[in-house]
């Protein structure tokens, strides 16, 4: 079936209080898809999030955000007593911590031991968790993941019920003094930092800082660690896209302490030896960038749709890979943008002169509608999905971005107002009807 979808991760939601979360707006928004003729909702991890803000810099990669837990759900439980909610127009880190986080764990207090002993026996890991995130009150940990859980599975249910597929979002690196690294240090190196090479997004590419596998250690066990987090992430979404998946074939690997990512070298993955050990899984391969034909050919081997990012197209020539008349084969995700683009109208609107006249002249627009004329390119593409952030049929600008890449301060902070107006909905539907996707 060919799909159609939103990027739009759960911060981003225009719940009460200083984050979106899984309450009211999204199940509202899930419904709002559906009236928008999509199939599919893509969200960001939904792990802990890192410094800055970050989904991508989890000190965890099996626990859950509990600030993304509905406090208005909490209330309709008995868990909490009614609450004034502060407005704020973006994600406002001060009040997650001084505000939000206290009325969960007031929450978390009340909930059943029982309850919290169930869900720990089946999740064996929280206990690592707990201990590492709050060593004073680690049932309070327990019950917060237990929590995001049972929201979680009520949101998935509706989607479920609504005919949408939830795809989720690994990042292939833990963060290198998180939990994970602390629990099981001999699965890791720590003499090199991971990282990209120049590119498209840097000039002098990107260090990360995590740590790289010790991939000998992982084979000894079978994979089991992946194992491990792939099928949380498969409890959470039908789909998991897998970021920078190109590391499994080869990654780049930075000497730790080096300045930049400029002074590395590429180092073997395990290939298609992990994925044969973990089974079926229905994937999608993040396989932007320095993309090598051994990366190609493990993608292929797999099954598993690669990216097509539509703003990238336009820079170059007309044989350029990204542009829709190139496509090889349906295989694909076809994406406006992604989190780590600019929105539809941003990119526009600072691209070079060159690219603005090839996209005038290749979708015959005169570029006042670019969002939405990105939109339609992406929804009449080959591809089986295509997805567009929630920001370009918002028709938003460069202030709407959600990250920037190799800058750590402002970025996933953009929340919406209000949920988009049933008239967006009814033009989406008619794109999706249109290019036959739903």
């Amino acid at each position: 079936m060919r799909r159609a979808g939103l990027l739009c991760h759960i911060s981003s939601l225009p719940s009460r209080g200083p984050i979106g979360d899984l309450g009211p707006a999204a199940h509202a928004f899930a419904e709002w898809l559906a009236r928008a003729g999509c199939q599919s909702w893509q969200v960001l991890p939904l792990n802990p999030m890192g410094p800055g803000l970050s989904p991508y810099a989890s000190p965890s990669a099996l626990a859950a955000e509990p600030l993304l837990i509905s406090l208005d759900r909490l209330v309709e439980e008995g868990l909490l007593d009614p609450f004034d909610a502060p407005h704020t127009g973006s994600v406002d880190e001060a009040l997650l911590h001084s505000w939000k986080r206290p009325l969960l764990e007031q929450a978390a207090a009340r909930v059943p031991v029982v309850e919290v002993d169930e869900w720990a026996h089946a999740h064996l890991w929280g206990q690592a968790w707990a201990r590492f995130r709050s060593p004073e009150a680690p049932r309070i940990e327990l019950a917060l993941q237990m929590l995001f859980d049972r929201q979680w599975a009520a949101l998935r249910a509706r989607c479920d019920a609504l005919g949408i597929e939830l795809i989720g979002d690994v990042p292939i690196f833990v963060s290198g003094d998180g939990c994970d690294t602390r629990e099981r240090p001999e699965l890791f190196d720590f003499s090199v930092s991971a990282g990209v090479p120049p590119d498209y997004f840097s000039e002098t590419g990107q260090l990360w800082g995590n740590p790289h596998y010790a991939w000998e250690a992982h084979r000894a066990e079978g994979f089991a660690w992946w194992k491990a987090r792939m099928e949380r992430a498969l409890e959470h979404c039908h789909v998991v896209r897998v970021d920078h998946f190109r590391g499994f074939a080869g990654a780049w690997a930075v000497p730790k302490g080096a300045e930049n990512a400029i002074q590395g070298e590429w180092v073997e993955g395990p290939g298609m030896e992990l994925f044969e050990a973990l089974g079926p899984m229905p994937l999608i391969a993040e396989d932007l960038g320095l993309i090598t034909p051994d990366v190609e050919a493990l993608r292929e081997d797999l099954g598993a749709p690669g990216m097509k990012i539509l703003q990238f197209a336009f820079g170059g020539e007309a044989d350029h890979a990204f542009l829709p008349h190139n496509f090889k084969g349906s295989n694909w995700v076809a994406y406006t943008g992604t989190h780590d683009n600019d929105t539809a109208r941003g990119w526009y609107e600072s691209a070079p002169a060159e690219a603005q006249h090839r996209f005038r002249l290749m979708l015959a627009t005169a570029g006042h509608d670019c969002a939405w004329d990105l939109v339609r390119l992406t929804w009449s593409t080959v591809a089986d999905r295509a997805i567009a952030q929630l920001q370009d049929v918002l028709d938003l600008g460069g202030a709407a971005r959600m990250n920037v890449p190799g800058t750590v301060e402002g970025n996933w902070r953009w929340r919406t107002p209000s949920l988009p107006a049933d008239s967006i909905a009814e033009r989406l539907a008619r794109l999706s009807w249109a290019f036959s996707r739903g």
